[in-house]
């Protein structure tokens, strides 16, 4: 084994010239900046009406009836003789302003159900889902009209009604992406941190919504303005002799044989404006598209289900002890099965196995974080006097940040790229040790300097997209220390980095518990990294645990066929004082939950397996050393001096 580096290296990464700020979405589409002038324009003549008009929207010239344009008329007379540039823009106010009632009850209805539903849980999200199919079902015609008969033609509240109607229609829009966003890892280390699941909705979905509200509202917006001129147009608008977009067009259709003219003016208006609207739609939306998500967090309204056996805590343990945990989909299969270890204060455990041996899951289950649809259906995992297991959601927010802290495992997705690295490391700080927010900005800074940042004031004015992926990783360590943790739980911390980074984060991850005396629980893959960080090791084969004990003696004496497989398999690893020429192979692949036999899992890819094997096989105390293996030919492989000799790729 390689002994782990003293201290953590410090790191300096090249200040590079400030980008250029890049212009709004919308203002690089020259489509939507013509429509964004065009609306403006509208909106400040309509706006500004009363101080330019050149005539009373009222007055009358019974002289200069149903004229073309001219110098005294730009756009032309109706069939009394009023000014049609006066009136269309005298009536461009209050169309747009009753217009803007729609979208704004539509969005502002269908943005806190889309956010409650994402977040409160399945139950919750059908009973929205199955109301907003209601409403979506409700022909909105009829409705309008309906209105229009009961309380007279009143647009505001018709336009309120038609936005209501429509927001179904907007929620199921809206509440995808809320449940995409929610299941990113950032929203993941905000609940570890303890935000509550109202701040988490507001800080870090509703942000990375805006730019589909925006899009929904102009919409929205759009289809409304056409809505409340068509009837206008029919003649439940303004009453006359107030002028309204649709009533001028339904006056100029009276005309449309002795005066075509009269029917442009305002339609090309109303249409231009529609295009207008449209056009900033496209542009807003270009690019808009959420990030992928990676692991849905079980919602704070999700009842945990009732454990099936709880054992008492174990004697003489300090820090987390997990017994016969078992993890497992909702009424269906079992996905992690038995799994029992210890991680002391001050110690290291490495959790290795190949990918789908449901080491994540185990990681995830210690805090609660499963996916949604997954539970924690056997076992205990204490921790603090407090068994986990069976501790609600509430319970569980008052643990996670402040006694058991999370590195994920791709730093990128853990930070939220709307907010700079100083507002949510001074944040996690503010939350947690409750303190001012002087005093979080000045402990985050001393926290990006405890993980080896060298210009931590620099980094804390980053966003995340601006730092290296090492860095990142550093402040995600620095995330998951705010609250002074004594247990942290980092899954796969060095995956996504190359050696020479990885080797910097594993020294400071064995620095940090050295000078802290936290626990730590590292998941990984790479037997390096353990024979790197840990003290002892666990190692899990198709959702259970094969083999256990001190790192020396699981990596320098394996004693069950799938550990001795992984080492054999492994370029780096010495055996018997020399590498070997070429490299082991396991053939066949993990089995699949439902595939699982009833005796040892690994017996169809193991080369030393007997009839014996396929009955089932309990763990059982190490022959030499401490710890244990699942493994009814471990004492005879062990007493032979046996080793994994299947051979695939050369070195």
């Amino acid at each position: 084994m390689t002994a782990p580096l003293a201290t953590p290296a410090v790191v300096v990464e090249r200040r590079e010239p400030a980008a250029r700020r890049r212009a709004p979405r919308l203002l690089r589409s020259p489509s939507g900046t013509l429509g964004l002038l065009w609306l403006l324009l509208i909106v400040l003549a309509s706006a500004t009406a009363r101080l330019w008009l050149p005539y009373p929207t009222e007055k009358q010239d019974l002289t200069a009836v149903l004229q073309t344009p001219t110098a005294a008329h730009w756009l032309g007379t109706d069939e009394l003789g009023r000014d049609l540039l006066s009136r269309i823009f005298a009536a461009g106010a209050g169309t747009l302003l009753t217009t803007s009632i729609a979208a704004l009850v539509a969005v502002g209805v269908a943005v806190p159900l889309s956010l409650w539903s994402a977040g409160a849980g399945p139950r919750v999200e059908a009973v929205i889902n199955r109301v907003t199919e209601i409403v979506m079902s409700v022909p909105g015609v009829v409705v309008m009209l309906a209105v229009i008969g009961a309380f007279g033609t009143n647009l505001p509240l018709v336009m309120a009604v038609l936005g209501f109607l429509i927001s179904a229609g907007v929620y199921r829009v809206l509440v995808g992406q809320a449940k995409s966003l929610q299941a990113n890892l950032y929203v993941d280390a905000a609940r570890v941190d303890g935000v509550r699941p109202v701040a988490v909705s507001l800080r870090h979905i509703l942000p990375n919504m805006l730019t589909t509200i925006l899009v929904q509202f102009v919409l929205i917006f759009a289809i409304a303005l056409m809505i409340g001129a068509g009837l206008a147009f029919i003649g439940f608008g303004p009453p006359p002799p107030e002028p309204s977009w649709g009533g001028l067009i339904g006056s100029a259709s009276k005309h449309v044989y002795d005066a075509p003219w009269l029917m442009v003016p305002t339609g090309l208006v109303l249409i231009l404006t529609v295009l207008a609207i449209n056009a900033i739609a496209d542009a807003l939306s270009v690019g808009a598209d959420a990030p992928p998500a990676q692991i849905a967090l079980g919602r704070a309204a999700r009842r945990r289900r009732p454990i099936a056996a709880v054992s008492p805590a174990p004697a003489g343990v300090t820090g987390l002890a997990v017994r016969d945990l078992a993890v497992g989909i909702d009424g269906g299969t079992t996905l992690v099965s038995s799994v029992s270890f210890d991680a002391p204060a001050g110690r290291v455990l490495g959790v290795v196995g190949e990918s789908g041996c449901g080491k994540s899951l185990t990681a995830l289950a210690l805090m609660g974080l499963l996916p949604a649809g997954l539970s924690t259906t056997a076992g205990s995992i204490h921790w603090g006097g407090r068994e986990l297991a069976t501790l609600t959601e509430q319970q569980l927010g008052t643990i996670r940040g402040h006694e058991i802290g999370f590195v994920g495992q791709e730093p990128m997705r853990s930070l939220d790229p709307m907010f700079t690295i100083g507002y949510q490391l001074a944040g996690a700080v503010r939350r947690l040790r409750r303190v001012p927010a002087a005093t979080a900005r000045r402990e985050a800074e001393a926290l990006l300097g405890q993980v080896g940042i060298a210009d931590p004031g620099r980094v804390l004015r980053s966003y995340p997209h601006q730092i290296s992926g090492g860095m990142a990783q550093r402040v995600a360590i620095a995330l998951a220390l705010a609250g002074r943790p004594a247990l942290v739980i980092a899954d796969e911390p060095t995956t996504a980095l190359d050696v020479t980074v990885q080797a910097e984060i594993l020294s400071l991850l064995r620095s940090l518990v050295r000078e802290t005396g936290m626990s730590l629980v590292i998941v990984t893959h790479d037997l390096g990294v353990v024979a790197d960080i840990c003290d002892s090791v666990v190692v899990m084969y198709a959702g259970q645990v094969v083999e256990s004990g001190t790192v020396f003696d699981v990596l320098d004496d394996a004693q069950h066929p799938y550990t001795m497989a992984l080492l054999a398999a492994d370029p780096h690893a010495i055996t018997d004082g020399t590498p070997a020429s070429r490299l082991a192979s396991i053939p066949g692949q993990v089995p699949q939950p439902k595939d699982w036999p009833g005796g040892c899992r690994f017996a169809a890819r193991c080369e030393f397996a007997r009839a014996e094997c396929h009955a089932p096989v309990e763990l059982e105390a190490r022959s030499a050393g401490s710890g244990a293996v699942r493994c009814v030919r471990a004492v005879d492989l062990h007493l032979s001096a046996t080793r994994w000799t299947s051979t695939g790729v050369s070195r």
